[in-house]
């Protein structure tokens, strides 16, 4: 199925390109998120017809992400688990945890936009993770991990 995308895809293209995906791709997730629309005639002069907005659009979108970012940049989370002597965590710090702290701290971040590069840290100590505001704007945070003997 041919789509136009609305918003920039990751790996797909950038707002305006029309694109080929398999049909599931497009009818269960860029379609139903408001990312693409079918590449019909009438849909092609509706987007031309909007194109200035929707740019205007992203732009102010991408620079929203780029303060915030600004303001993430160098953010330490601190997190306590359960722990054993060793330092070893009983269960995890996952992306739900840190996103839930971030909001706690007053920035607006999605469980989704946490990127875990390793998987969820399992020790007590520092560790780097990346928070994708945008597609283009990704900024890396520290969390701190302290342990709390049971």
């Amino acid at each position: 199925m041919q789509v136009i995308l609305l918003d920039k895809v990751v790996n797909l293209g950038n707002l305006g390109e029309i694109v080929k995906v398999k049909d599931g791709y497009a009818r269960n997730f860029l379609i139903p998120q408001g990312r693409a629309r079918r590449a019909t005639e009438a849909n092609k002069a509706e987007f031309e017809a909007r194109r200035a907005e929707l740019e205007k659009a992203a732009a102010a979108k991408l620079a929203e992400s780029q303060s915030q970012a600004e303001k993430l940049a160098g953010t330490t989370v601190k997190l306590t688990q359960k722990a054993g002597v060793d330092g070893r965590l009983f269960g995890s710090v996952t992306n739900y945890d840190i996103a839930e702290e971030l909001n706690k701290l007053g920035y607006k971040v999605a469980k989704a936009q946490v990127r875990m590069p390793s998987g969820p840290i399992k020790h007590v100590g520092d560790s780097t993770v990346s928070v994708a505001l945008h597609t283009d704007v990704a900024v890396d945070i520290n969390v701190t991990v302290y342990g709390e003997t049971a």
